[in-house]
């Protein structure tokens, strides 16, 4: 997935080992997991080489997308068509 992070949700991911991001929507953190349960944990936190992105390596609990899928890329450029790679949990499935 995608998210923002401002210093104080990178401040409190290295704090806790749990993501934390800025939702721009809201203005206000969010915290992976806090209503839905699909958490993540912060297993390495990796700069790029201009210091303005952040990687994080994490073990994911369920789905990291809203789309209830384990990944938000399930689309796939190929040439100029959208491919979807991955349909959406049944919705008596849980997300793994």
């Amino acid at each position: 997935m995608l998210a923002w992070m401002n210093r104080t949700a990178l401040k409190e991911t290295l704090a806790t080992g749990r993501a934390c991001y800025w939702s721009r929507s809201r203005q206000a953190l969010w915290r992976k997991g806090e209503t839905s349960g699909c958490t993540q944990v912060v297993k390495e936190v990796r700069v790029d080489c201009d210091g303005d992105a952040l990687l994080l390596l994490v073990d994911q609990a369920g789905a990291a997308c809203h789309t209830g899928r384990r990944s938000c890329f399930y689309h796939q450029l190929d040439n100029e068509r959208l491919l979807v790679l991955s349909d959406p949990p049944h919705p008596t499935e849980k997300p793994r």
